[in-house]
């Protein structure tokens, strides 16, 4: 074979491949798509709940943390220290 006549077989090889990728990129989507439209047909409305209780009371936000948190702080900064030498 020529060199020429292998470049076309390459060139025709590569539009075969593409078209083909793209044949069925074109038919995943029209699948997916009518996929949708059944289930959006077929499947059940989604409950609404309507709730009337209040929300829970939640704790007042403070700015400090509690004892037991600043005493594992602290003791992590000793030891993080302590390493470093």
């Amino acid at each position: 074979m020529t060199p020429s006549e292998l470049l076309l077989e390459g060139v025709e090889l590569m539009l075969f491949g593409m078209g083909f990728v793209f044949v069925f990129l074109v038919l995943l989507v029209g699948v997916v798509s009518l996929m949708s439209r059944l289930v959006a047909t077929f499947a059940p409305p989604a409950p609404i709940s309507v709730v009337s209780s209040p929300m829970p009371s939640a704790k007042p936000a403070s700015h400090e943390p509690d004892a037991e948190t600043l005493a594992a702080i602290q003791s992590a900064i000793v030891q993080h220290r302590a390493r470093r030498g």
